[in-house]
Formats: C-alpha cells, structure tokens, sequence
C-alpha cells in the first residue's frame, strides 16, 4: 500500500514543481525560441521602428493630399492662408520621414496610390462644405493623428528611450504640431460643420483604418 501511494504521489509532485518552475526557465525557452526562427530583441525592435516609420510617412502623405484639397478649393478665400500654413508644417513632417525612410530602408506602404486619392477627395469633399467643413476634417485627423502618435511615444519609451531617442524627439515635435492644427481648426469654427459630430466619427474611423492597413501593408 505504501508502495502504490508513493507512486500515486509522484504524477502530483512533478505537477506541482513544474508550475513552480522559475522566470528563468521561461526566459531560456523564449529566448530558444527567438533564435531557433533568427529573432532576437533587435530584430523585433527594428521591425517595430520600421513599422512606425512606414505607416506615419504614409499618414503625413495623406495629410498632404487632405490640405492639397482644401486648397483647390478654398485656396482663393480667407481661410486659405491658414490652410497653407498647415499644409507648410505637413510638407516638413512628410520630408522627414522620407528621409528616415532612405536612412533605415524602410519600404513604404503599398497603399500610397489609393492614399493619394483618397487624401485629396476627402480634402476637397469636405471643403466644399464651406470652410467650417474643412476645419471639421482638420480636427478629426489630427485628433486622430495626435492619439496615434501618443501611443507611439508610449511603445518607444517602453523599448527604451535612450534607443529611440531621435524618433522620439521627431514624433513628439509633430506631435505638438498636430494638436496646434487640432486647435487652429476649432477657432475657425469647425464645430458650426453641418452634422459635426457625425462627420468626425466618420472621418476617425477612416483614419482607424487608414493606420491599421498602412501599418501591416
């Protein structure tokens, strides 16, 4: 009887040994893992940097494109000095990450035809709404814009600030940017657009979409 009481113990201390096995262990399992498919910390860093790099490139390209709509068509009225004002800062936030594009040979998303497009028409659709529907699509990306970089600068100071402390510098400037674009929208009466609120949930959840697909495409 002791016999088989010893080994009917012996299944339940294995059991409970192994869920007590320490951190250590499972770090050496992750850490076989990564190197048995050629990942390391690095690999994974870079390929979020790569990520980050390729979908906000292709957010300031289609911010572009909104601002090149607003000004085909109110370009010629009062509101047109400070649509191209934005539209000044954007080009800048586009030429940079161009650049850091060439320096890390990032690839760009697949999707900057359709971008290109969509970037204008939305632009021009909601000009012609009057310029209180162009400040209402100015507030909507940009919010939309400023959040997605707030949760960028959250990733990079997790990984490491001292790592990323270029992007981060590059993201946080624009960053400020957006949410003085955000701002200059509401004092020019982007609250008074016809169906506000409607048309802002419509335009965030295009930009949703927008950075989901650039981020993976």
């Amino acid at each position: 009887m002791a016999g088989a009481a010893a080994a009917a113990a012996r299944p339940l201390w294995r059991l409970h040994t192994s869920a007590r096995r320490p951190p250590a262990v499972f770090g050496r399992k992750l850490g076989a893992r990564y190197c048995s498919s050629g990942m390391t910390l690095d690999t994974i860093s870079r390929a979020t940097v790569d990520r980050i790099i390729r979908v906000d490139h292709a957010g300031e390209y289609g911010a572009n494109r909104i601002y090149a709509g607003q000004m085909a068509v109110l370009g010629r009225t009062s509101v047109g000095p400070v649509i191209q004002n934005m539209w000044d800062q954007e080009k800048e936030h586009l030429k940079k990450f161009s650049e850091l594009m060439v320096a890390r040979r990032v690839r760009p998303t697949v999707l900057m035809p359709f971008w290109n497009v969509m970037g204008f028409a939305l632009g021009a659709g909601t000009a012609l709404l009057g310029k209180e529907g162009a400040m209402a699509c100015t507030v909507a990306v940009e919010e939309s814009i400023s959040h997605h970089y707030n949760n960028q600068i959250r990733t990079l100071m997790e990984e490491g600030p001292e790592k990323h402390e270029e992007l981060l510098q590059v993201i946080k400037k624009f960053r400020d940017e957006e949410l003085e674009h955000h701002d200059t929208g509401l004092e020019h009466d982007a609250e008074l657009a016809p169906a506000y609120a409607l048309l802002k949930r419509a335009i965030q959840a295009g930009c949703s979409a927008a950075i989901y697909l650039s981020e993976r495409f």
